[in-house]
C-alpha cells in the first residue's frame, strides 16, 4: 500500500458533528510527538510536546464587552511560541494536552457549537521572534 507524503496544504479531515468522536476542532492520538495548530489564517504549525511549557484555561475576558463572544480562552505556551484558543468546552482540550495526546486543534464554524462538546471558535499562533 502506497502512502502519499503530507502536503503542507493538507488539513485534518472534517468529521461529522453528529458523532462526538468526529470533532472537526480537535483530535487526540496517544502516539503524537507534536501538536498541529491550524491558525485561522490557514497556516499550520507543528509545536513539539518536548517544548511544551504550560497551559492556562480562563473565562474569556472579552465576554464582559461582547456577550456573544466564546466563553473560554486557553493559552498553550511552548518555547517556540503560544497558541491561543477561544471556544467552549475547552476542559477536554486541556485534559488531552495534559496527556500529550492532543493531535490537532483548529477552529470550526460557529453553527457547530451547539452540537459539539468541545467547540473551538478561533485559533491564533504567535511565534517568539528568536525562534523564527
Amino acid at each position: 500500500m502506497k502512502s502519499s507524503p503530507l502536503n503542507s496544504n493538507d488539513n485534518p479531515p472534517v468529521g461529522s458533528a453528529s458523532n462526538p468522536h468526529d470533532n472537526p476542532c480537535v483530535e487526540r492520538d496517544s502516539t503524537v510527538a507534536a501538536l498541529q495548530a491550524i491558525a485561522d489564517n490557514g497556516i499550520s504549525y507543528l509545536l513539539p510536546y518536548a517544548q511544551f511549557l504550560y497551559a492556562e484555561r480562563i473565562p474569556n475576558p472579552v465576554l464582559e464587552k461582547e456577550s456573544d463572544a466564546p466563553p473560554e480562552k486557553m493559552l498553550m505556551r511552548f518555547s517556540a511560541g503560544d497558541v491561543v484558543v477561544l471556544g467552549s468546552g475547552l476542559k477536554r482540550l486541556e485534559m488531552n494536552l495534559q496527556k500529550y495526546e492532543l493531535k490537532f486543534v483548529k477552529s470550526a464554524d460557529r453553527r457547530l457549537a451547539a452540537t459539539l462538546n468541545t467547540h473551538v471558535a478561533a485559533v491564533t499562533v504567535n511565534l517568539n521572534q528568536e525562534s523564527v
